[in-house]
């Protein structure tokens, strides 16, 4: 059950982003029924570059990415059911986890889904404009997330992520349980 809930947390993420990324490519493709000028192309290129290193390297590859599996890895050794069902969420930060992971991992949540709503309003090109830079970052967060994952899956796991978790939980960081040379 618990290598169950480690495969169910990572793949729910996976799966959340992907999501999000389906859900935004429409609008990208619907870019090919407009006439760009200079300042379209120079916005989406610098947008997406942005994008590209600020989500998807600094947001997923540094932080989100791996403390999601290393937060999957401590399943592996959980008995809480309620941390097995709700993996995904887990691995997130969005509960079992210090007053600070949980406020951020809320907050960033809101933020987007506020962002996102107010980019409902915002006309083409300029919405899929944007949704290219949020792709790019979200298509690079999850490469990241799989790197991360095979790391783990091949024995490679070396990294010393904080978990954080509550203060009541002593487990951390999740290194321990990499093979040692």
């Amino acid at each position: 059950m618990r290598l169950l809930a480690y495969f169910w947390g990572i793949i729910g993420v996976i799966a959340f982003l992907c999501t999000a990324v389906y859900r935004l490519s429409p609008r990208i493709w619907e870019l090919a029924d407009y006439s760009l000028t200079g300042l379209h192309w120079t916005v989406l290129v610098v947008f997406t570059l942005w994008m590209a290193w600020a989500e998807g390297y600094k947001g997923f590859h540094l932080a989100f990415s791996p403390r999601v599996v290393a937060r999957a890895r401590y399943l592996k050794t959980c008995d809480r059911p309620l941390l097995l069902l709700l993996a995904p969420a887990y691995c997130m930060g969005y509960f079992h986890a210090t007053r600070k992971r949980m406020i951020v991992s809320w907050v960033l949540t809101t933020t987007i889904v506020m962002l996102v709503l107010l980019l409902r309003i915002t006309p083409q090109p300029w919405r899929g404009i944007i949704d290219t830079g949020v792709v790019t970052g979200l298509g690079l967060g999850i490469l990241s997330l799989v790197f991360f994952w095979l790391q783990d899956l091949t024995g490679k796991w070396n990294h010393a992520i904080p978990l954080d978790l509550p203060e009541s939980e002593t487990l951390e960081p999740v290194v321990s349980q990499a093979k040692q040379p």
